[in-house]
């Protein structure tokens, strides 16, 4: 299992760094609700290799059998992996690429909430939102919030993955 796992792990990782920096590598200029989704989609694309894992190890290492525990077991290891590679490129993100993204953030947001709510509650949810960012916007709790993220997505990819591929003799 140990191998399985560092192997699909490692695949997690890098494909989970390397997709949810890509449009910040060739660097473009993305509005923030394509950022989100194509950074949500980038943990999704990078936790599948929660279930290659899990068939891996059923159907190469352990004879055809895996049973819902070990699947889950196996899936949440790799997920860590994809986790550590998005908080990763988030804190070099957040720090060095662009260490003003919680200021652009809460800017936008700001714009958002002015145009769909009316004046006086936009303007108690954008305090509300100064203040969080404030409080809990520095690049380590961010970085962690994703690192959380992921792991919780992984956990709910384990879970499928191991309703599909579970088989016992």
């Amino acid at each position: 299992m140990k191998h399985t796992v560092i192997k699909y792990g490692i695949y997690a990782m890098l494909s989970g760094f390397l997709l949810f920096g890509l449009p910040f590598f060739f660097g473009m200029g993305i509005e923030n609700e394509y950022n989100q989704f194509l950074g949500y989609s980038s943990i999704v694309l990078s936790l599948l290799f929660i279930f290659f894992g899990v068939k891996h190890y059923r159907d190469k290492v352990n004879n055809g059998n895996v049973s819902f525990g070990q699947a889950i077991k196996i899936g949440m290891l790799i997920a860590l992996f994809s986790a550590v590679g998005v908080a990763i490129f988030d804190y070099i993100y957040t720090t060095q690429i662009n260490p003003d993204f919680s200021t652009d953030y809460v800017e936008y947001s700001i714009k958002k909430m002015e145009a769909t709510l009316p004046a006086e509650e936009a303007s108690i949810k954008g305090a509300e939102l100064k203040q969080q960012m404030e409080d809990y916007g520095g690049s380590g709790f961010m970085a962690a919030l994703m690192f959380v993220t992921v792991v919780v997505i992984g956990f709910i990819i384990s879970l499928i993955s191991g309703l599909i591929l579970q088989r016992k003799n």
